[in-house]
């Protein structure tokens, strides 16, 4: 039931309705959508989407949700989510309630009796929030847009978030949880309530998972955990879902989500996957192992750029902002053809590469670790092991490598220390002004809530890099084309798990997510539990932008209304063009600059469209 939330509290005497009303009309961001409003006055709680609506009064007191609770059969029969959390309110109060709830969820809660709004996040903020002050206005809303069709509000852009994803890189745009795009519009992080009482809000985190001892068990003994912790996880979701769909890659994290499924439900699952005639990060044989005994039918979806501003410019519209990185384009076009065949519900196995140590760069971490601990004879045979499997002709392995990642992102007098990887940070500060914004003065909050490297590398990801902007995309791009998203590496009794797991059951022998491999055994096709090699979900974004593609950008950035902005050194710019061109065009061994070339013209776009 995809679904947007949105309210406004106004002074007393104001009337709160009407504006809700106009604002549900004027942003109908649901596909055949339905409003919902409970009007108290001053005070207004909408609920806008498709079947029955996920909101609840009851003993003075209103709620409506974006969202869904899980492990709702724990607590007896409700109408809907929204009730059961009024009546858990009722009985324990909002914190020890959510600490009751497996769920993914965006809720205002109205507590007229004691007059206070409380707006609440999941624990890992699958389900956006937003809202904003204006003397004593207070208005909330699932998306940004709903907030700035309020005639008060000016949905100016944050000239700090601006500068990151104009000449930063993508993981750092979410550094700062509690912020917008928009300079006035605050986010509710992940794990917290806004208390909104007495015309202050008031941040509560309610959520945050500590340090907890490693466990002692053996590698069997957690594999057969793990392996029903994540089929309960998929399973709970499948019994709130309408005929979902599950998107696939050749990797394991949504190979094993589907087949999840399988050994809970009994049945084979449909999938959907993108696929690209380029074969560079097409994955079309290695998703082959799961269909039959597992998916049928499998949907390819071609991934097919023709007008690339036109897609560009649709999918911004849907977001309320730029998109992190290249491959949402492909996801958004996923989500429509989902919606074209019919299905309801989409899972994903998002969080998967963060819980079981899949990212690349999570092998420096755990040598750090190693190294550490002082086990250098471990750390020469990972090292040696790390070369073998994954040396890349452009990103090259081999111990020089490690010593400089030690060098610059590890600190070792401090445990469990990680700073940000500066290449990755810096690479394209001279391609902004610096009379926009000092980025350099930038620093990037990097916390460190473990003793261990690898733990609090991941906990960044999930927290502050990776994880925000994938979550979020996700989201608007699910609910645009009417679908449900359910994403079971995030139910948190997983997640809890995975940071109690030993570094050695997530890497070893230069194999990544070696618990989770050990866990498929039986439930995964065998060529993909055992398949090292890793391509991960993208696309091919360097293509888009040649020919046509390129010229499309060398045109924006000679109109007037790029570069009277001034947030581009231009010099700069057309230089980075230039070099990616030739790198495409020769096909030579170096990185190109296809990242930065999304990330400026999907800014540009989103200017465009707000009048910035």
């Amino acid at each position: 039931m995809p679904s947007r939330i949105f309210g406004i509290f106004l002074n007393q005497g104001e009337s709160a309705r009407p504006l809700v009303e106009q604002v549900f009309q004027d942003r109908q961001a649901v596909p055949s959508g339905q409003d919902h409003i409970f009007d108290h006055g001053h005070v207004a709680l909408g609920w806008q989407g498709n079947g029955v609506p996920n909101m609840a009064e009851q003993k003075g007191l209103s709620a409506v949700m974006d969202g869904a609770i899980y492990n709702r059969d724990d607590f007896g029969v409700f109408k809907n989510d929204a009730a059961l959390v009024l009546s858990l309110y009722q009985v324990h109060g909002l914190e020890k309630t959510l600490q009751l709830c497996n769920g993914d969820f965006a809720l205002a809660l109205y507590d007229q009796p004691n007059h206070a709004l409380y707006l609440v996040r999941d624990r890992f903020g699958i389900k956006p929030l937003y809202y904003h002050q204006s003397g004593n206005r207070f208005t909330f809303a699932s998306q940004p847009s709903y907030v700035g069709h309020l005639p008060w509000i000016d949905l100016t852009p944050d000239p700090h978030y601006v500068a990151v994803f104009a000449a930063g890189h993508y993981r750092y745009i979410d550094n700062r949880p509690d912020k917008s795009p928009y300079q006035g519009i605050n986010q509710v992080p992940a794990g917290t309530f806004i208390k909104y009482q007495n015309s202050v809000p008031a941040p509560c985190l309610y959520y945050r998972f500590e340090q907890q001892p490693e466990f002692t068990s053996g590698e069997q003994e957690l594999s057969e955990q793990y392996r029903k912790l994540l089929i309960d996880a998929v399973k709970i979701r499948i019994k709130g879902s309408n005929n979902p769909v599950f998107t696939l890659s050749g990797g394991m994290d949504s190979s094993s989500v589907v087949s999840s499924a399988v050994a809970a439900t009994g049945n084979v699952q449909s999938a959907i996957s993108t696929v690209y005639q380029d074969k560079t990060y097409d994955e079309s044989d290695e998703i082959q192992p799961m269909r039959g005994a597992k998916v049928d039918p499998w949907h390819p979806v071609p991934v097919e750029v023709g007008d690339l501003q036109a897609m560009v410019s649709q999918m911004v519209a849907v977001n309320d902002e730029p998109v992190a990185t290249a491959t949402w384009l492909s996801h958004y076009l996923l989500c429509r053809r989902a919606l074209e065949l019919g299905y309801t519900g989409l899972f994903g196995g998002l969080g998967g590469d963060e819980l079981n140590a899949g990212e690349y760069e999570y092998f420096f971490f755990y040598f750090a670790d190693l190294m550490a601990s002082g086990r250098t004879n471990d750390l020469d045979r990972e090292i040696r092991c790390w070369i073998q499997n994954h040396d890349h002709p452009i990103f090259r392995k081999n111990r020089a490598v490690v010593d400089r990642m030690f060098d610059t992102v590890v600190d070792f007098s401090n445990p469990g220390f990680c700073r940000p990887e500066p290449n990755r940070l810096q690479r394209y500060y001279s391609a902004l002004n610096p009379d926009y914004y000092d980025l350099p003065a930038f620093q990037p909050v990097l916390e460190h809530p473990f003793t261990g490297y690898l733990k609090n590398r991941t906990f960044q990801d999930l927290t502050r890099e990776t994880a925000p902007c994938c979550l979020r995309a996700e989201d608007r791009q699910a609910v645009a084309f009417g679908l449900d998203n359910f994403l079971p590496f995030f139910d948190h009794r997983l997640v809890e798990f995975m940071f109690r797991v030993p570094g050695h059951m997530k890497i070893r022998d230069g194999v990544t997510k070696i618990l989770l491999r050990k866990a498929m055994k039986g439930v995964l096709p065998e060529v993909t539990r055992t398949r090292i090699a890793k391509m991960g979900w993208n696309a091919p974004a360097h293509l888009w932008f040649s020919g046509k593609g390129l010229e499309w950008v060398r045109d924006m950035v000679a109109s007037s209304r790029f570069q009277q902005r001034g947030i581009y050194n231009l010099q700069q710019v057309e230089r980075i063009i230039t070099e990616h061109q030739r790198i495409v065009e020769t096909g030579a061994m170096e990185e190109n600059h296809m990242m930065f070339l999304w990330q400026l013209v999907n800014l540009s776009i989103w200017l465009d469209t707000i009048g910035g």
